[in-house]
């Protein structure tokens, strides 16, 4: 017995997911490839050996030859197909983010509070990176002390597209760190401010955030979209007693005419392929059992990156630091 898989989106993210159900993940069988451009459908289908193909999310989630759903569609189809996948009883693993609105959040919260179990897994892939999982050892076994702050940056080449904003950074990229941030040090944010430096040209420049805990604890978070030289990513923890730092991942070392370099890669794919491999597997053991897995990132956690981002948009807007509100926990989460 395989359980069946349906992968909603065939664009970068859908043909990753493909992959790795197809080639990484025992036990699973990429069933349907479902898209809205029935070309690029079949396109990922021919590629990893699907199925079937489909050009309609809420059928293929209703198909009795369907047992779990990865949903790597657009942004704003995330909340409505994941209330479709808790309607018809499957297992669901959803990109982040959950929604770009808290109040769609608690939509799809209160859906699985009603349904009495939880049936969507959020795609913050980072709980899975090896580099966070050991800052996060690190600091759970004493060796840090207590945490003070905690450092993060975000660099791509360029823009994703034309229309790309500064608001947009904090709403499409830093969720990223919003989630793992709390995710390591175990605590919400209260507040959070904004600030955005001058650029000599007309790209989007790097947002620079800092947010204070609960716990009474820092964390920075420096967003640069058009950073030019590469996709780089890294943090570091700053405890009481020492810091642990994130290296940038690099394979090789090149020493020629006098100069040593290491590449960048191009994009997260590379970086977070591991990562990926990792939470998918964890996801099918979801499905397969129904038991949530341990680090894995659920609907809560998806309603506090969205409560964060919408906060962080007001600050960067206002230039004020602003409150983050979030809702008290529901035991359904605990």
């Amino acid at each position: 017995m395989t359980t069946k898989i349906a992968v909603i989106g065939a664009g970068l993210m859908g043909a990753d997911h493909a992959g790795i159900v197809a080639q990484d993940m025992p036990g699973a069988t990429l069933q349907v490839i479902c898209d809205k451009d029935a070309g690029r459908a079949q396109s990922v289908a021919d590629a990893y050996g699907a199925g079937d193909v489909d050009t309609d999310p809420e059928a293929v989630i209703a198909r009795d030859d369907v047992d779990a759903v990865i949903v790597a569609s657009p942004d704003f189809t995330h909340a409505p197909l994941s209330k479709a996948c808790i309607a018809a009883g499957k297992r669901v693993l959803c990109e982040k983010p959950l929604s770009q609105s808290s109040a769609e959040c608690l939509e799809v919260i209160e859906a699985e509070r009603r349904a009495g179990s939880r049936y969507v897994m959020l795609g913050f892939m980072r709980r899975y990176d090896q580099s966070y999982a050991e800052m996060r050892q690190a600091l759970a076994s004493g060796m840090l002390g207590r945490p003070l702050m905690m450092h993060n940056f975000h660099r791509n080449i360029e823009t994703p597209a034309a229309d790309f904003t500064a608001a947009m950074a904090i709403t499409n990229s830093a969720p990223h760190e919003f989630d793992v941030a709390r995710h390591v040090l175990g605590t919400e944010y209260t507040t959070i401010t904004a600030h955005e430096p001058r650029r000599s040209d007309r790209l989007v420049a790097p947002v620079v955030m800092v947010l204070e805990t609960a716990d009474g604890q820092l964390v920075t978070i420096e967003i640069n979209n058009n950073a030019a030289y590469g996709y780089d990513v890294r943090a570091e923890l700053v405890g009481e007693a020492g810091s642990v730092s994130i290296n940038n991942v690099a394979y090789t070392r090149t020493d020629v005419k006098q100069t040593s370099a290491t590449r960048y890669d191009a994009d997260w794919r590379g970086r977070y392929h591991e990562a990926y491999v990792r939470q998918n597997r964890e996801f099918l053991r979801f499905a397969e059992t129904g038991a949530f897995p341990e680090i894995a990132s659920d609907c809560w956690d998806g309603y506090c990156a969205a409560v964060v981002a919408e906060a962080g948009v007001k600050a960067l807007a206002s230039g004020t630091r602003q409150a983050v509100q979030i809702i008290g926990k529901p035991e359904f989460y605990e």
